[in-house]
C-alpha cells in the first residue's frame, strides 16, 4: 500500500468525522485530505520530485498530518525531526539526507536563523509564523493559493517514504530508510492487534508524531481505522494536562514510554487520583524496557495492566506485543506480531533454542536500510534477518524477554542517545584529555547520561563548567546529568543490562525532570 491512500481512503469513509483534536481545535478527515493536497501542489511547484527529501520540524498537530501526507502525495520522502536539535546537529543530518524543502515551526525557527546559510541543500522554507511570512513561504498562503484537488504522482510500495534519524547523531548520521510497504504494513498490523475501530480515541502525549512509534502505531494506524487522535501538547512535566484530556475526550488507548507511567504512579502517590481514566481500555508501553515493578504499581493505583511491546526504528515500530487482555507474562515483551518473525542468534548467526540468551534478530517489514549507507546496512541485515543489537531470550511459548543491549546506546525516557555524539563534543573542550560517556540505570527515566572526564595535566574544571560547555552544542536531552572526574579512565564499561531486582521504593517521589 502507498501511504497516501491511508488518508485518501479514510477521507472517503469518514469524511466529516473528527480525525484529530488539539485543545479546542477539531479537524475532520476530509479537511486533512484537502489540506494535504494543497501542500502537495505547493511542493511540486517548488520543484519537489519523486524521491526528493522534505525535512519536517513540527509539533504533533493537524499541520503535521497535512504536511506529512502532502509529501507522500508529491512523491517525496518525509524526514521528521526533533525540534530540540541544534544547528550543528541539523547541518550534519541535512548533509546526509540533502532535503530540498524545510517545513519548520517557531520555535525553533528563530534560533536557527543564523544557521540557515549552512543548510545548503534547502531551496525553500515553509513557515507557520506570520512574522516570517515575507521572508519564507507562508503555510497559510499554501492553503489559500493551491487547489484541494488530488495530485497524480505515480508511486510504488517499495519506494522510500520516510527517513528517520533515531538519535540525531552529529558525527556519523544513520537515517533509517522506511518504504511505503514497511510503514503501511506495520500501521495496519498495529491497528489490527490492538483491535482498533473508528470508535477509539487515541491519546498522543509525550510520544510525538516525528517519533516513528508515535507516527506509525498512533497516527497512521488511527487514520487507517478512522479512530480519533487527541494531541496533548507538552511533555512529562504536564502529566496532569494529559490525564485531564483523557477524562475530557474519553480516551480509549494510550501508547507511551515507561517514563510516563512512572510519572503517573508518582502523581497517584503524591496527590491521589483526581481524574477519571476509566475510558482507557489499553495502555501500551514501548520505546524502552518496562520494569515489572512499574506494571504492578500502575495496576495497584489505576487498576489497568500496561501492555509491553518491543521494537525499534529499524522495525518501523513494534515487532512484538503482549496480549491486550493483560494476560502476558510479567517481564516479557510479548510474542511477534503476525507480520514478524523473531529469533535468537549466537555470534555466528546460528539460531539458539528456547531459553538461551543471544542477539534478537527480526524478519518482516524491516527498513530498506540506512540511507545511502550500503556497508552499514549490510552489517545489520544479513541473510534477510535484521540484527537488532538487543540481547534476550525466547521461552517455549515464543514470548520474548529483553535482558541487555549489545549496541553502545543510551535510552533516556524513550529517546535514543549515542554516547559517541557527546564524546565528540566533549573531546573538543580545551581542558579535556579523555572522555567516556555511559548510561546509568534509572528506574523512572530508563537511563541517564554520565560522563567520565580525565582532564589535561595542570587543568582544573567543575562539572557545571563542563555542562555549560555542552549547552548549545547538543540537544538538551543529551546533556550529562552526572560528570565524574577521573585520574585514570576505567576499562571497558558495559552497555545496559536489565536490573536483577527492582522494588517499588526505587520509583522515587522526587521531581522527575
Amino acid at each position: 500500500m502507498i501511504l497516501k491512500s491511508i488518508l485518501e481512503n479514510a477521507a472517503k469513509r469518514f469524511a466529516d468525522k473528527t480525525a484529530i483534536v488539539m485543545g479546542e481545535r477539531r479537524v475532520c478527515f476530509a479537511r486533512l485530505d484537502e489540506d494535504s493536497n494543497r501542500v502537495a501542489h505547493a511542493l511540486i511547484a517548488m520543484g519537489v520530485k519523486k524521491g526528493d527529501r522534505v525535512a519536517m520540524i513540527q509539533a504533533s498537530n493537524p499541520e503535521f498530518i497535512s504536511v506529512f501526507f502532502g509529501i507522500m502525495k508529491a512523491g517525496g520522502i518525509a524526514v521528521p525531526l526533533d525540534s530540540r536539535y541544534i544547528a550543528d546537529e541539523l547541518v550534519s543530518l541535512f548533509n546526509d539526507c540533502r532535503p530540498k524543502v524545510l517545513v519548520i515551526e517557531n520555535p525553533p525557527l528563530e534560533s536557527l536563523l543564523p544557521a540557515l546559510p549552512r543548510f545548503d541543500s534547502i531551496n525553500h522554507i515553509i513557515t507557520f509564523d506570520p512574522e516570517y511570512a515575507r521572508q519564507f513561504t507562508d503555510y497559510r498562503e499554501i492553503l489559500t493559493k493551491n487547489p484541494a484537488s488530488s495530485v497524480d504522482v505515480p508511486g510504488d510500495q517499495e519506494d522510500i517514504a520516510i527517513i528517520s534519524y533515531t538519535g540525531g547523531p552529529t558525527q556519523n548520521p544513520h537515517g533509517v530508510a522506511l518504504s511505503h510497504y514497511s510503514v503501511s504494513t506495520e500501521a495496519i498490523n498495529s491497528a489490527e492487534v490492538f483491535q482498533q475501530t473508528d470508535k477509539d480515541v487515541l491519546m498522543q502525549f509525550a510520544l510525538p508524531m516525528y517519533h516513528q512509534f508515535g507516527l506509525t502505531a498512533v497516527l497512521l494506524a488511527s487514520i487507517y481505522k478512522g479512530s480519533t487522535v487527541v494531541a496533548v501538547p507538552g511533555t512529562g512535566r504536564s502529566i496532569d494536562s494529559f490525564m485531564e484530556a483523557v477524562e475530557r475526550e474519553k480516551g480509549t488507548i494510550y501508547m507511551g514510554v515507561p517514563y510516563i507511567y512512572s510519572l503517573m504512579i508518582n502523581v497517584a502517590r503524591l496527590e491521589g487520583i483526581r481524574h477519571d481514566l476509566s475510558s482507557l481500555r489499553i495502555c501500551v508501553s514501548g520505546g524502552a524496557p518496562l520494569e515489572p515493578v512499574i506494571i504492578n504499581m500502575f495496576m495497584e493505583y489505576y487498576g489497568k495492566k500496561i501492555i509491553d511491546i518491543w521494537g525499534q526504528t529499524e522495525t518501523v515500530s513494534q515487532a512484538t506485543i503482549s496480549p491486550i487482555d493483560g494476560t502476558g507474562k510479567i517481564g516479557s515483551s510479548g510474542r511477534p506480531m503476525p507480520c514478524w518473525e523473531i529469533k535468537i542468534f549466537d555470534d555466528n548467526d546460528n539460531e539458539l533454542p528456547p531459553g538461551h540468551e543471544g542477539e534478537i534478530v527480526a524478519r518482516g517489514p524491516v527498513m530498506t536500510g540506512f540511507y545511502n549507507k550500503p556497508e552499514a546496512t549490510a552489517e545489520v541485515i544479513r541473510n534477510g534477518w535484521l540484527h537488532t543489537g538487543d540481547i534476550g531470550w525466547i521461552d517455549e511459548d515464543g514470548s520474548l524477554f529483553i535482558t541487555a543491549r549489545k549496541r553502545r546506546m543510551i535510552i533516556l525516557k524513550g529517546q535514543n542517545i549515542f554516547p559517541g555524539d557527546i564524546e565528540e563534543v566533549l573531546s573538543a573542550h580545551p581542558k579535556i584529555a579523555e572522555v567516556r560517556v555511559i548510561g546509568v540505570i534509572d528506574i523512572v527515566r530508563g537511563e541517564t547520561v554520565k560522563a567520565l572526564v580525565r582532564l589535561k595535566p595542570g587543568k582544573t574544571a567543575t562539572d557545571q563548567e563542563i555542562r555549560q560547555y555542552c549547552r548549545g552544542r547538543m540537544a538538551d536531552y543529551k546533556l550529562p546529568r552526572e560528570i565524574e572526574f577521573v585520574d585514570v579512565m576505567p576499562g571497558v564499561t558495559p552497555n545496559w543490562t536489565r536490573p536483577k531486582s527492582v522494588k517499588a521504593a526505587d520509583i522515587k517521589l522526587e521531581e522527575t525532570g
